[in-house]
């Protein structure tokens, strides 16, 4: 089975780890005022000389270094957070068992949005979300593909099988639903009659729960398993649930008969799910816009309301009347779960996150959440190393809430009803009305909706323990498609963030704002700054000692995560020649949130492709790539000609390391595969992202 990692550390662990975290946060605060230091006089002979260019490129440098150095306090301190938060974790299973048995539990939708999902995709992640151990829930395939024909081939047989999916598990569940019904009504009447001893029930649950154990054990056995993915789900689901009937029989103890029926309780509500799909584009007046909030929105817009179809010329309208005239009606719920079609849920989800929310002290928090993992066990390097920075990534927004400033990761959260009503405005496309719950101004609507929240007094919380696994793409085109999409926006968001934090002067505000600007900047300075650092023409003056020692911490630290996570040490260093590679992606998608601002356009949601084959990646970032590789050998060589042996053999690793990178990550014959395929295919285009990729080298020559 996959290997799946676990938080659970011992408090000595934790207390040295937050000790060793202080004193490199200090030893990198000391570096930095030795650069500091060194750079001020540096920078006071140059004034006194007028050596005004020089002077500003000094600023310039200092400017850079204090972001990258920021950076990298933040890590330190987001990890002591980390680890904080994990010495204080304490789960509930009463609180989780005592919601599950409540006959009024709060409500719970789960809402998987889909757009051209391969069927065992779904399957999986249906799933996933339909096995959750909490009563009342319902699953909603949110079906986002295009209407086809029925000559439409490929795309017509993943909109076939979508729609067929939730339909098939219905029947699944609903039979053994049945089935469990039965034998609680079968138990009651005995009870009624008193006809059986305890001994005699507790023997029937046993036969049940070896059933159930040996039902579970067949399907992990059966399931033709053809990659990690496959491995993960039976782990996190199949074998989850196995263990759980396994622990009841090896573990019986005397049960009361209130006890006994919880348990035959236990067995419905395992399987009473109702499961549905939804395709909004069927409809005229609900929005079309491309994007995964909308497809959301559109859903969550309509809970609680009986609608029935209305023909018109133009196409057909959903229209809300009352629940005896209507097609269908959708329950109110309390709670949503937001769970991308390629993310799995460990069966306790749902009940130990509404648990906590549940909580009176708690009936602040908006959204719940565990950002999500990398699905392990992935073969390629490129899927690996990328899932490496996902487990990292999952530790610092741990450390988030530790300073209350959690972002809301929308591969999986579960979210208050509530809370969104707070943030809902309504807006016009194409004539009619159309409510707006989560933000769509960015592709990253997950972390603009994010301010919006905070500003309405709703807390955001990461809690701290690994529930939620998604997948990495798992090649350099996909992982193109996704890495420029994550860049496009939060410059977009910072002007939102600025009138929040200004909102209230306060210590709190400022901590919060520390963090939050720093996620929605750094892609964007952290890439120019990158750059600028590796191929500007620095002098001498710049050889520092001090420089390196600013940044030394920071990796020792994330190789030391990377191999807590299960990672190998070296691995901080594919790390980043990965990150050197994504420099001009990551600067598109920055480029591309510019060009958004400038012309008040929305740029089109780039999906991430889950499909079967290698996805191309665009000639432009191939170029590119090849392109900053020469800068990096050619002025690193030409440094140390003129003696600037520092940041020339600086340039020179840069150079070694990014070569690696194409070489590993995107190949040199699918290099020449996917710059020929566009060739074969427009001729134009290649002209035109070539141009763009010298122009790109000229620029930063």
């Amino acid at each position: 089975m996959a290997r799946v990692y676990s938080d659970v550390m011992s408090d000595e662990k934790n207390i040295f780890e937050i000790r060793l975290t202080t004193g490199f946060l200090i030893f990198t605060s000391l570096a930095f005022f030795g650069v500091l230091y060194e750079q001020s006089y540096a920078l006071y002979k140059l004034f006194m000389a007028g050596s005004w260019v020089m002077f500003l490129t000094h600023i310039l440098f200092l400017t850079m270094i204090t972001f990258l150095v920021y950076g990298g306090v933040l890590y330190h301190l987001t990890r002591i957070g980390y680890f904080k938060r994990f010495s204080r974790n304490r789960n509930s299973p009463d609180k989780e068992r005592e919601l599950v048995q409540r006959r009024m539990a709060p409500r719970l939708t789960v809402l998987v949005p889909s757009y051209k999902e391969e069927s065992k995709v779904i399957m999986q992640t249906l799933l996933s979300a339909a096995f959750q151990i909490y009563p009342r829930r319902r699953v909603v395939l949110l079906i986002d593909n295009p209407p086809v024909s029925a000559s439409a081939g490929h795309d017509y047989r993943l909109l076939t099988d979508a729609r067929n999916q939730p339909k098939m598990l219905t029947g699944y569940f609903d039979t053994h639903k049945q089935r469990f019904l039965q034998q609680e009504r079968e138990f009651l009447n005995r009870n009624i009659s008193g006809s059986d001893t305890v001994a005699q029930e507790i023997g029937r649950l046993n036969s049940l729960w070896t059933e159930m154990e040996r039902y579970f054990s067949e399907k992990i056995d059966t399931y033709d398993i053809e990659s990690h993915v496959d491995e993960l789900f039976l782990d996190l689901i199949y074998e989850k649930l196995k263990s759980i009937f396994a622990d009841k029989k090896n573990n019986c103890k005397p049960l009361t008969m209130e006890e006994i029926h919880q348990e035959y309780r236990f067995l419905v509500i395992l399987f009473d799910v109702e499961i549905d799909s939804f395709e909004r584009k069927q409809y005229l007046n609900l929005s079309h816009a491309s994007n995964k909030a909308m497809n959301l929105n559109s859903y969550i817009g309509l809970a609680g309301g009986s609608f029935r179809e209305e023909k018109t010329k133009e196409g057909t309208l959903l229209v809300k009347c009352e629940p005896e005239e209507a097609l269908f009606s959708i329950p109110e719920t309390e709670y949503f779960i937001t769970l991308d079609a390629d993310s799995l849920l460990v069966p306790e989800y749902s009940s130990r996150l509404i648990s906590i929310m549940e909580t009176p002290k708690n009936s602040d928090i908006g959204i719940a959440q565990t950002p999500y993992s990398a699905i392990p066990g992935a073969v390629n390097a490129i899927e690996r190393i990328a899932g490496a920075t996902t487990d990292i990534q999952y530790m610092i927004h741990q450390g988030f809430t530790f300073f209350n400033a959690t972002y809301w990761v929308g591969a999986n959260a579960l979210i208050r009803a509530a809370a969104l009503e707070d943030i809902r405005m309504v807006v016009k496309e194409r004539g009619y009305d159309i409510q707006k719950f989560i933000q769509d101004k960015t592709v990253i609507e997950d972390t603009e909706s994010s301010i919006d929240l905070a500003k309405n007094k709703w807390r955001l919380y990461n809690h701290p323990e690994r529930l939620a696994y998604s997948a990495t793409p798992p090649d350099f085109g996909s992982l193109v498609i996704q890495r420029r999409r994550w860049a496009n926006g939060g410059l977009l968001i910072m002007p939102k963030l600025i009138r929040y934090l200004f909102g209230e002067l306060s210590f709190s505000r400022f901590s919060e704002g520390f963090f939050r600007f720093h996620y929605l900047v750094s892609i964007a300075a952290v890439n120019v700054g990158l750059l600028m650092l590796m191929v500007l023409p620095f002098g001498k003056e710049f050889n520092s000692l001090w420089l390196p020692l600013t940044s030394l911490t920071y990796y020792f630290l994330y190789a030391r995560d990377l191999n807590q996570n299960g990672y190998r040490i070296s691995d901080v260093f594919r790390v980043y020649a990965l990150n050197l590679l994504l420099i001009p992606v990551n600067l598109g998608g920055v480029f591309k949130s510019i060009e958004q601002a400038l012309t008040g356009k929305h740029i089109p949601f780039g999906r991430t492709p889950k499909i079967q084959g290698r996805t191309a990646a665009s000639p432009l970032y191939i170029i590119a790539s090849y392109l900053l590789f020469l800068q990096f050998f050619v002025g690193g060589l030409y440094s140390i000609y003129k003696g600037f042996v520092y940041p020339g053999c600086f340039s020179l690793l840069n150079a070694a390391f990014l070569f690696y990178a194409i070489v590993q990550f995107i190949g040199i014959r699918e290099s020449i595969e996917d710059v020929m395929q566009t060739v074969s295919k427009n001729k134009f285009a290649l002209k035109l992202e070539f141009s763009l990729g010298l122009l790109f080298g000229f620029l930063f020559r």
